[in-house]
Protein backbone atom coordinates (compact mmCIF):
# COMPACT_ATOMS: atom_id res chain seq x y z
CA UNK A 1 0.00 0.00 0.00
CA UNK A 2 2.61 2.99 0.87
CA UNK A 3 4.59 1.21 -2.47
CA UNK A 4 1.70 2.23 -3.91
CA UNK A 5 0.79 5.65 -2.24
CA UNK A 6 4.69 6.89 -2.68
CA UNK A 7 4.86 5.92 -6.63
CA UNK A 8 1.97 8.53 -7.24
CA UNK A 9 3.56 11.06 -5.57
CA UNK A 10 7.03 10.64 -6.62
CA UNK A 11 8.81 10.11 -9.96
CA UNK A 12 11.63 7.15 -10.11
CA UNK A 13 15.00 8.38 -10.93
CA UNK A 14 18.34 7.29 -12.64
CA UNK A 15 21.47 9.27 -10.96
CA UNK A 16 25.00 9.64 -12.61
CA UNK A 17 26.79 10.21 -9.07
CA UNK A 18 29.82 11.76 -10.23
CA UNK A 19 33.05 13.44 -8.75
CA UNK A 20 32.36 16.12 -11.16
CA UNK A 21 28.91 16.30 -12.21
CA UNK A 22 25.64 14.94 -10.96
CA UNK A 23 23.30 13.93 -13.75
CA UNK A 24 19.51 12.84 -12.47
CA UNK A 25 17.00 11.27 -14.90
CA UNK A 26 13.39 11.62 -13.87
CA UNK A 27 10.98 8.60 -15.23
CA UNK A 28 8.95 9.95 -17.99
CA UNK A 29 10.64 13.16 -18.07
CA UNK A 30 14.36 12.48 -19.11
CA UNK A 31 17.21 13.90 -18.25
CA UNK A 32 15.95 17.40 -15.75
CA UNK A 33 19.53 18.14 -14.10
CA UNK A 34 23.09 18.91 -14.78
CA UNK A 35 25.05 20.04 -12.30
CA UNK A 36 28.73 20.11 -10.74
CA UNK A 37 28.71 18.04 -7.68
CA UNK A 38 30.33 20.89 -5.44
CA UNK A 39 28.93 22.14 -1.74
CA UNK A 40 29.80 25.42 -0.25
CA UNK A 41 29.47 25.42 3.52
CA UNK A 42 30.25 27.87 6.53
CA UNK A 43 33.97 26.58 8.13
CA UNK A 44 32.49 26.82 11.49
CA UNK A 45 28.69 26.33 11.56
CA UNK A 46 28.79 23.61 8.51
CA UNK A 47 25.71 25.15 7.11
CA UNK A 48 25.19 24.17 3.69
CA UNK A 49 25.62 28.01 1.77
CA UNK A 50 25.12 26.61 -1.92
CA UNK A 51 24.67 23.48 -3.56
CA UNK A 52 25.13 22.74 -7.61
CA UNK A 53 26.33 25.53 -9.88
CA UNK A 54 25.97 28.05 -7.39
CA UNK A 55 28.54 26.30 -5.17
CA UNK A 56 31.25 26.22 -8.26
CA UNK A 57 31.56 29.44 -8.86
CA UNK A 58 32.76 30.10 -5.57
CA UNK A 59 35.62 27.43 -5.84
CA UNK A 60 38.63 29.61 -5.04
CA UNK A 61 36.70 32.56 -4.61
CA UNK A 62 35.29 31.80 -1.13
CA UNK A 63 36.04 34.23 1.93
CA UNK A 64 37.87 32.73 4.82
CA UNK A 65 34.26 31.29 6.90
CA UNK A 66 33.48 29.53 3.62
CA UNK A 67 34.74 26.53 1.83
CA UNK A 68 33.34 25.21 -1.49
CA UNK A 69 34.24 21.16 -1.30
CA UNK A 70 33.70 18.27 -3.31
CA UNK A 71 32.07 15.51 -1.17
CA UNK A 72 33.07 12.80 -4.01
CA UNK A 73 36.66 11.66 -4.58
CA UNK A 74 37.30 9.47 -7.17
CA UNK A 75 33.92 8.58 -7.80
CA UNK A 76 32.91 7.50 -4.10
CA UNK A 77 31.85 9.06 -1.07
CA UNK A 78 34.07 11.02 0.53
CA UNK A 79 31.93 13.17 3.24
CA UNK A 80 29.18 10.90 4.21
CA UNK A 81 27.01 13.64 5.73
CA UNK A 82 27.54 16.44 2.70
CA UNK A 83 26.88 13.99 0.08
CA UNK A 84 23.39 13.10 2.28
CA UNK A 85 22.41 16.21 2.13
CA UNK A 86 23.62 17.23 -1.70
CA UNK A 87 21.45 13.60 -2.75
CA UNK A 88 18.85 15.45 -1.07
CA UNK A 89 18.80 18.85 -2.48
CA UNK A 90 18.92 17.45 -5.95
CA UNK A 91 15.61 14.99 -5.55
CA UNK A 92 14.23 17.93 -4.28
CA UNK A 93 14.96 20.52 -6.89
CA UNK A 94 13.83 17.91 -9.63
CA UNK A 95 10.46 17.55 -7.71
CA UNK A 96 9.59 21.22 -7.19
CA UNK A 97 11.37 21.10 -3.67
CA UNK A 98 7.94 18.80 -2.23
CA UNK A 99 9.62 17.27 0.93
CA UNK A 100 7.67 13.67 1.56
CA UNK A 101 9.13 12.09 -1.94
CA UNK A 102 10.41 8.80 -1.33
CA UNK A 103 11.48 7.81 -5.03
CA UNK A 104 13.37 4.26 -6.27
CA UNK A 105 17.11 5.77 -7.43
CA UNK A 106 19.21 3.99 -9.90
CA UNK A 107 23.01 4.90 -9.15
CA UNK A 108 25.64 4.76 -11.37
CA UNK A 109 29.04 3.66 -9.50
CA UNK A 110 32.57 2.96 -10.26
CA UNK A 111 33.38 -0.89 -11.17
CA UNK A 112 36.58 -1.13 -8.97
CA UNK A 113 34.59 0.25 -5.51
CA UNK A 114 34.47 -1.89 -2.09
CA UNK A 115 31.55 -3.22 -0.52
CA UNK A 116 32.13 -0.71 1.69
CA UNK A 117 31.55 2.37 -0.54
CA UNK A 118 29.05 0.33 -1.96
CA UNK A 119 27.38 0.57 1.20
CA UNK A 120 28.33 4.56 1.52
CA UNK A 121 26.13 4.90 -1.29
CA UNK A 122 22.96 3.10 -0.43
CA UNK A 123 23.10 4.68 3.06
CA UNK A 124 23.65 8.18 1.35
CA UNK A 125 20.71 7.95 -0.76
CA UNK A 126 18.15 6.32 1.94
CA UNK A 127 18.83 9.13 4.00
CA UNK A 128 18.45 11.42 1.38
CA UNK A 129 14.90 9.55 0.96
CA UNK A 130 14.89 7.11 -1.75
CA UNK A 131 12.78 4.42 -0.92
CA UNK A 132 14.43 1.44 -2.99
CA UNK A 133 18.31 2.00 -4.23
CA UNK A 134 19.64 0.10 -7.40
CA UNK A 135 23.44 0.64 -8.36
CA UNK A 136 24.73 -0.36 -11.90
CA UNK A 137 28.22 -0.37 -13.04
CA UNK A 138 29.18 3.02 -14.58
CA UNK A 139 30.46 1.26 -17.72
CA UNK A 140 27.64 -0.84 -18.26
CA UNK A 141 25.45 1.97 -17.42
CA UNK A 142 27.42 3.98 -20.08
CA UNK A 143 27.35 1.16 -22.70
CA UNK A 144 23.36 1.01 -22.43
CA UNK A 145 23.45 4.83 -22.61
CA UNK A 146 25.85 4.76 -25.97
CA UNK A 147 23.07 2.14 -27.68
CA UNK A 148 25.50 -0.80 -27.29
CA UNK A 149 23.67 -4.06 -27.94
CA UNK A 150 24.85 -5.56 -24.69
CA UNK A 151 22.80 -8.50 -24.84
CA UNK A 152 24.87 -9.82 -28.56
CA UNK A 153 27.28 -12.28 -28.29
CA UNK A 154 29.43 -10.29 -29.31
CA UNK A 155 32.07 -8.62 -27.46
CA UNK A 156 32.40 -5.13 -27.42
CA UNK A 157 34.36 -2.42 -25.26
CA UNK A 158 33.05 0.91 -23.49
CA UNK A 159 35.93 3.77 -21.58
CA UNK A 160 33.89 5.80 -19.98
CA UNK A 161 36.34 8.77 -19.11
CA UNK A 162 34.55 10.81 -15.80
CA UNK A 163 35.94 13.42 -13.76
CA UNK A 164 37.47 11.43 -10.67
CA UNK A 165 37.96 7.67 -12.48
CA UNK A 166 38.15 6.16 -16.03
CA UNK A 167 36.30 3.17 -16.22
CA UNK A 168 36.74 0.40 -19.02
CA UNK A 169 34.91 -2.61 -19.83
CA UNK A 170 34.48 -5.20 -22.46
CA UNK A 171 30.99 -6.70 -22.46
CA UNK A 172 29.34 -9.71 -24.13
CA UNK A 173 26.40 -11.49 -23.85
CA UNK A 174 24.88 -8.66 -21.16
CA UNK A 175 28.36 -9.39 -18.62
CA UNK A 176 31.29 -7.57 -17.90
CA UNK A 177 33.77 -9.87 -19.44
CA UNK A 178 36.83 -7.45 -18.20
CA UNK A 179 36.39 -4.74 -16.10
CA UNK A 180 39.52 -2.01 -15.10
CA UNK A 181 39.61 1.62 -13.76
CA UNK A 182 41.68 4.26 -13.03
CA UNK A 183 41.74 7.15 -10.51
CA UNK A 184 42.86 9.39 -13.60
CA UNK A 185 40.32 11.09 -15.51
CA UNK A 186 38.97 14.87 -15.73
CA UNK A 187 40.21 16.28 -12.41
CA UNK A 188 44.12 14.84 -13.02
CA UNK A 189 44.28 16.79 -16.37
CA UNK A 190 42.92 19.88 -14.47
CA UNK A 191 45.59 19.23 -12.21
CA UNK A 192 47.92 18.64 -14.93
CA UNK A 193 47.07 22.34 -16.67
CA UNK A 194 47.62 24.00 -13.24
CA UNK A 195 51.16 22.02 -12.72
CA UNK A 196 52.24 23.12 -16.29
CA UNK A 197 51.76 26.72 -16.14
CA UNK A 198 53.19 26.67 -12.47
CA UNK A 199 56.39 25.49 -13.92
CA UNK A 200 56.27 26.85 -17.06
CA UNK A 201 55.18 30.01 -16.26
CA UNK A 202 55.54 30.39 -12.69
CA UNK A 203 51.33 31.46 -12.91
CA UNK A 204 49.13 30.45 -10.61
CA UNK A 205 45.79 29.48 -11.99
CA UNK A 206 42.38 27.81 -9.93
CA UNK A 207 40.61 24.57 -11.18
CA UNK A 208 38.01 26.95 -12.80
CA UNK A 209 40.53 28.22 -15.23
CA UNK A 210 42.29 24.92 -15.89
CA UNK A 211 38.73 23.24 -16.83
CA UNK A 212 37.99 26.60 -19.45
CA UNK A 213 41.53 25.95 -20.64
CA UNK A 214 41.25 22.19 -20.95
CA UNK A 215 37.56 23.13 -23.08
CA UNK A 216 38.82 25.57 -25.30
CA UNK A 217 41.82 24.58 -26.23
CA UNK A 218 42.81 21.18 -24.97
CA UNK A 219 44.04 18.42 -27.37
CA UNK A 220 45.77 15.08 -27.31
CA UNK A 221 46.40 14.79 -30.86
CA UNK A 222 47.84 17.28 -33.42
CA UNK A 223 44.89 19.72 -34.70
CA UNK A 224 44.79 20.70 -38.10
CA UNK A 225 45.17 24.30 -37.05
CA UNK A 226 46.66 24.71 -33.69
CA UNK A 227 44.55 27.47 -31.49
CA UNK A 228 45.81 30.32 -28.97
CA UNK A 229 43.56 31.33 -25.45
CA UNK A 230 44.83 33.88 -22.94
CA UNK A 231 45.26 33.35 -19.41
CA UNK A 232 45.26 34.85 -16.39
CA UNK A 233 46.83 33.92 -12.40
CA UNK A 234 48.67 35.17 -10.36
CA UNK A 235 53.06 35.76 -10.69
CA UNK A 236 54.19 33.16 -8.04
CA UNK A 237 57.44 35.63 -7.96
CA UNK A 238 56.15 38.82 -7.99
CA UNK A 239 52.57 38.33 -6.44
CA UNK A 240 50.84 40.23 -9.02
CA UNK A 241 47.69 39.39 -11.59
CA UNK A 242 49.38 38.26 -14.67
CA UNK A 243 48.08 37.45 -18.51
CA UNK A 244 49.99 35.26 -20.64
CA UNK A 245 49.57 33.93 -24.00
CA UNK A 246 49.39 30.04 -24.57
CA UNK A 247 48.59 27.37 -27.53
CA UNK A 248 47.14 24.23 -27.83
CA UNK A 249 50.14 22.52 -28.48
CA UNK A 250 51.38 23.57 -25.08
CA UNK A 251 48.68 22.46 -23.12
CA UNK A 252 48.64 19.05 -25.41
CA UNK A 253 52.31 18.29 -23.59
CA UNK A 254 50.77 19.45 -20.08
CA UNK A 255 48.25 16.83 -20.93
CA UNK A 256 50.39 13.97 -21.83
CA UNK A 257 51.11 11.84 -18.81
CA UNK A 258 47.53 11.51 -17.14
CA UNK A 259 46.56 10.57 -21.04
CA UNK A 260 49.16 8.38 -21.22
CA UNK A 261 48.02 6.41 -18.17
CA UNK A 262 44.16 6.34 -19.54
CA UNK A 263 45.97 4.67 -22.65
CA UNK A 264 47.50 2.51 -20.49
CA UNK A 265 44.58 1.02 -18.13
CA UNK A 266 42.76 0.39 -21.69
CA UNK A 267 45.87 -1.38 -23.42
CA UNK A 268 46.01 -3.53 -20.16
CA UNK A 269 41.98 -4.47 -20.54
CA UNK A 270 42.84 -5.40 -24.01
CA UNK A 271 45.75 -7.88 -23.25
CA UNK A 272 43.12 -9.20 -20.58
CA UNK A 273 40.36 -9.95 -22.99
CA UNK A 274 39.62 -13.77 -24.22
CA UNK A 275 41.10 -14.00 -27.74
CA UNK A 276 37.19 -14.69 -29.65
CA UNK A 277 36.18 -11.25 -27.71
CA UNK A 278 39.30 -9.56 -28.79
CA UNK A 279 38.47 -10.53 -32.14
CA UNK A 280 34.70 -8.94 -32.22
CA UNK A 281 36.30 -5.99 -31.16
CA UNK A 282 38.78 -5.54 -34.62
CA UNK A 283 34.90 -5.26 -35.90
CA UNK A 284 33.24 -3.44 -32.70
CA UNK A 285 36.10 -1.58 -31.57
CA UNK A 286 35.76 1.34 -28.41
CA UNK A 287 33.44 3.30 -27.77
CA UNK A 288 34.42 6.70 -25.76
CA UNK A 289 31.94 8.29 -22.97
CA UNK A 290 32.22 11.07 -20.67
CA UNK A 291 33.34 14.18 -20.28
CA UNK A 292 36.76 13.15 -21.29
CA UNK A 293 35.26 11.88 -24.60
CA UNK A 294 35.05 15.57 -25.58
CA UNK A 295 38.69 16.22 -25.53
CA UNK A 296 40.09 16.96 -29.84
CA UNK A 297 41.52 13.93 -30.81
CA UNK A 298 41.16 11.29 -28.11
CA UNK A 299 39.49 9.26 -30.47
CA UNK A 300 42.55 9.48 -33.31
CA UNK A 301 45.02 8.96 -30.58
CA UNK A 302 43.21 5.61 -29.20
CA UNK A 303 43.22 4.22 -32.69
CA UNK A 304 46.98 4.91 -33.18
CA UNK A 305 47.51 3.54 -29.97
CA UNK A 306 45.59 0.17 -30.04
CA UNK A 307 44.82 -0.54 -33.61
CA UNK A 308 41.44 -0.54 -33.67
CA UNK A 309 38.49 1.72 -35.07
CA UNK A 310 36.95 4.18 -32.11
CA UNK A 311 34.13 6.02 -32.57
CA UNK A 312 32.49 8.79 -29.74
CA UNK A 313 29.52 8.36 -28.15
CA UNK A 314 26.28 10.62 -29.11
CA UNK A 315 26.16 13.02 -26.20
CA UNK A 316 28.88 11.39 -24.28
CA UNK A 317 28.10 12.80 -20.99
CA UNK A 318 24.92 11.83 -20.57
CA UNK A 319 25.63 8.46 -21.76
CA UNK A 320 25.63 7.10 -17.54
CA UNK A 321 22.98 8.56 -16.62
CA UNK A 322 20.93 7.97 -19.73
CA UNK A 323 21.81 4.37 -18.77
CA UNK A 324 20.41 4.11 -15.20
CA UNK A 325 17.46 5.65 -17.23
CA UNK A 326 16.73 2.90 -19.80
CA UNK A 327 17.27 0.46 -16.75
CA UNK A 328 14.59 2.49 -14.55
CA UNK A 329 11.83 2.18 -17.30
CA UNK A 330 12.55 -1.50 -17.33
CA UNK A 331 12.52 -1.89 -13.23
CA UNK A 332 9.35 -3.19 -13.34
CA UNK A 333 9.92 -6.07 -15.72
CA UNK A 334 13.05 -6.79 -14.10
CA UNK A 335 11.31 -7.15 -10.71
CA UNK A 336 9.55 -9.85 -13.03
CA UNK A 337 12.69 -11.72 -15.26
CA UNK A 338 15.74 -10.61 -13.48
CA UNK A 339 17.75 -12.04 -16.71
CA UNK A 340 16.88 -8.81 -18.71
CA UNK A 341 19.47 -6.46 -17.58
CA UNK A 342 22.99 -7.23 -15.93
CA UNK A 343 24.95 -5.92 -13.01
CA UNK A 344 22.32 -4.67 -10.83
CA UNK A 345 22.64 -4.70 -6.72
Amino acid sequence: MFNFIFKLFSNDMGMDLGTATVLVYVQGQGIVLCEPSVVALDKDSKEIIAIGTEAKKMLGRTPGNIIAVRPLRNGVIADFEITEKMIRYFIQKVHNKKTLLHPRIVIGIPSSITEVERRAVRESATQAGAREIYLIEEPMAAAIGAGIEIQQPTGSMIVDIGGGTTEVGVISLGGMVVSKSIDIAGDELNDAIIQYFRRRYNLFIGENSAEEIKIKIGSVFPLEEEMSLEVKGRDQVTGLPKTITVNSEEIRVALMEPINSIVAIIKDALESTPAEIAADLVETGITIAGGGALIRGIDKLLEKETGLPVKIAEDPVTCVVRGTGRYLEELDKLQKKRSSFPLLS
